[in-house]
């Protein structure tokens, strides 16, 4: 689940707060900086705010813009395979400015493990460091979760309204249509592959666990592709 946001009563263009409380708590997710600009939540709007003052226990903040209504809160969940290399830097920090909720990085059948990752230079542990720069360059009101790194059934374990499994056999519907097909309520979990994709043993225990199988076309995608490509779709046809 996401965290950060922060919440004013009454926001105005031009207003000042003073931070406090859960509030401050939330700010500080941020690692602000005096002058920083931040983006706020107000009633149903988000507003962007400087920092003006930051001290220990509260700060004050000046409200400059309004950004319009905040739209839909249905939260997406990406469950990933772990890819080799730099990917996940990259599936974090696209889907981070796609409006993803949380990550769980998983093991995979095909996939590496975080051993495996971290073998050359250890780099899982900067994960959350990469979400938080992505959120702050695409003004999000709030940070989404880099969760601990677990096993495949793990990870299907996750609750969501609507489970979708990324998976390249023929025959299968179109994510776009199984969304359509989705009123809600509750998050929708992303399930996706690692470079090879899933085994059918691993299909059959996703599907079991209640994940409907879908197809992105037939063209075979690379992982981080398929992963950033699918939480834009779910991001336009369930939360705008």
């Amino acid at each position: 689940m996401s965290f950060g946001r922060i919440i004013l009563s009454g926001a105005t263009i031009g207003g000042e707060f003073d931070i406090q409380n859960d509030a401050f708590v939330a700010l500080m997710r941020w690692r602000p900086r005096i002058k920083e600009a931040m983006t706020v939540v107000s009633g149903g709007s988000l507003f962007r705010a400087r920092i003006e003052h930051l001290g220990d226990k509260g700060a004050r903040i000046k409200v400059f813009e309004e950004m319009g209504p905040i739209g839909s809160e249905i939260e997406i969940t990406l469950l990933q395979a772990l890819p080799e290399k730099e990917r996940m830097e990259l599936i974090i920090q696209k889907t981070t400015e796609l409006g993803v909720a949380s990550i769980i990085p998983f093991k995979s059948e095909k996939s590496i493990s975080i051993d495996e990752r971290d073998s050359a230079q250890k780099k899982s542990h900067r994960w959350q460091e990469a979400a938080l720069k992505a959120a702050k360059q695409s003004r999000r009101p709030d940070i989404p979760s880099i969760e601990p790194f677990c096993a495949f059934e793990d990870a299907l374990r996750t609750e969501a309204g609507l489970k979708i499994m990324l998976w390249e056999k023929s025959g299968l519907p179109s994510l776009k249509g199984v969304l359509r097909g989705y009123n809600g309520p509750g998050p929708v979990a992303l399930l996706s592959g690692p470079e090879g994709g899933f085994t059918d043993e691993e299909a059959e225990t996703a599907k079991g666990a209640g994940f409907v199988p879908v197809s992105l076309g037939n063209r075979i995608l690379r992982a981080e592709t398929s992963a950033i490509a699918a939480t834009g779709i779910i991001a336009y046809e369930v939360m705008l």
